[in-house]
């Protein structure tokens, strides 16, 4: 069985409504990154961190996978699918999708600020002050900020490297180090990309682009891998 690895990013998740944070009208345009997504920050205001991800989680709570998410599971009937997402939010996992990386952490999820290896689900959406890890200390959410290691690289490299189709949906490729990633796939193995926008894929070798939204794209690409139209 073939496998693909699909590298995913807000474009997925934004035709459920969860809004993105680099288009026009998104999060970065309300927020400074360095106000709300920086270890500093959340040492210094720790009040707007937190509304900030409780707000993001809240959403999150509303909102359904849409038709992109499970166009993927779909395809683990013919494939070996592996999900290396760039999104927080887990509706990979709601579609049903059962290989799933995540690279920037879990909204769903809380941590220690003295122990990175205690990770809880949160009850609900609201992360308040003076809730406590096993150790004493504050839970902050689960997420890589700013600054901070992105530790599920290597393996997401790894991953990458193993892939007999490799698929690009719903990022702008300009985040690094996930940006990077694409370095990783073997010489020859197809690449494709989806989506909607004029983007610079020249660094790539070979790449398709499917130049549709999430949800369309992943459909078309799904039955062109089906009918063995996609060489």
């Amino acid at each position: 069985m073939k496998r693909i690895v699909v590298l995913t990013g807000a474009g997925i998740s934004a035709e459920s409504g969860i809004r993105t944070f680099r288009d026009s009208g998104g999060l970065w345009e309300e927020y400074d990154i360095m106000d709300v997504a920086t270890f500093e920050a959340w040492e210094q205001n720790r009040d707007l961190v937190m509304e900030f991800y409780n707000q993001r989680r809240k959403q999150l709570y509303e909102v359904k996978p849409n038709e992109a998410h499970y166009a993927l599971v779909d395809l683990e009937k013919d494939f070996d699918v592996r999900i290396i997402t760039q999104n927080v939010d887990d509706l990979h996992e709601r579609a049903g999708s059962s290989h799933v990386m995540h690279l920037h952490g879990e909204l769903k999820k809380v941590r220690s600020t003295v122990d990175d290896s205690l990770v809880y689900d949160l009850d609900g959406w609201e992360l308040k002050v003076g809730d406590h890890c096993e150790k004493g200390s504050q839970l902050r959410p689960h997420i890589v900020w700013f600054g901070e290691p992105v530790e599920m690289i290597p393996a997401a490299a790894d991953l990458s490297s193993t892939a007999d189709i490799y698929v690009i949906i719903g990022t702008s490729l300009n985040v690094y180090p996930a940006a990077g990633l694409v370095g990783y796939v073997r010489p020859g193995t197809p690449v494709y990309l989806i989506d909607p926008g004029e983007m610079s894929v020249g660094h790539i070798p070979g790449v398709r682009v499917i130049r549709e939204k999430a949800g369309r794209g992943t459909r078309q690409l799904a039955e062109m891998l089906r009918s063995g139209k996609s060489g």
